[in-house]
């Protein structure tokens, strides 16, 4: 976690002097599959896979930064059977929740993405790194859970058309809470969030539109 906040700030010095895109907003709908690792699931993290899907909302900085807000459903589910670990008094448990996932992030692209004048470098493709903060709302087995989350994960965008862009994104989504699943120390063992097994992923797709173009000219008015 700290090599990956350090790589952070690195990429963010170096967007203060990116040239700015020509509209400021997107907009559009993500679709895609959703996976959980915790108590019931320890390593195939797409082993009871779920479907998800919702919005996104991006503010545009410039060609390699952006700020991303995302509201999105996810389903998850699991069960202990076929599991090695065993839990006392060998008993099964399973669980199915939706999740609802209310977050922001900040994206950070290795190239510069867009469309315009050779010069400027803009390349229509690029790979990019996320990270930020959630608020997860899960329901499901006669109960409801509430907790903050930290998204953290890799994507690529494509430039259909000027407006238009196409997206595919993958993050882990680590709790600060045994949530998720609506289970807890089924061990018997209480733990903080720094040993806390919940986890889920999104793996989407998203396409979205750019509006609100920028002011190009400055004009001084009194």
């Amino acid at each position: 976690m700290k090599k990956f906040l350090a790589i952070w700030v690195m990429m963010l010095s170096l967007t203060v002097t990116t040239s700015a895109q020509d509209y400021r907003f997107e907009v559009g709908p993500a679709l895609g599959m959703s996976g959980y690792l915790g108590d019931l699931n320890r390593s195939n993290l797409f082993k009871h896979p779920g479907v998800a899907g919702g919005g996104v909302f991006r503010y545009i900085m410039n060609s390699r930064f952006a700020i991303k807000g995302n509201l999105l459903y996810a389903g998850v589910s699991g069960n202990s059977k076929g599991m090695d670990n065993k839990f006392p008094e060998l008993r099964d448990y399973e669980f199915s929740r939706s999740l609802i996932d209310l977050g922001g992030q900040f994206e950070f692209n290795f190239l510069h993405y867009g469309m315009g004048p050779r010069y400027k470098n803009y390349k229509r493709i690029t790979p990019y790194m996320t990270l930020g903060l959630g608020f997860v709302l899960s329901m499901g087995g006669g109960n409801t859970g509430a907790t903050f989350s930290i998204p953290m994960g890799v994507g690529v965008k494509y430039k259909l058309k000027e407006r238009l862009n196409l997206g595919f994104e993958f993050t882990m989504r680590k709790e600060f809470g045994d949530k998720v699943d609506g289970l807890s120390d089924l061990y018997g063992v209480k733990h903080g969030f720094a040993k806390n097994t919940d986890w889920y992923s999104i793996a989407m797709f998203t396409v979205t539109y750019e509006f609100s173009k920028r002011c190009t000219k400055c004009h001084y008015v009194e």
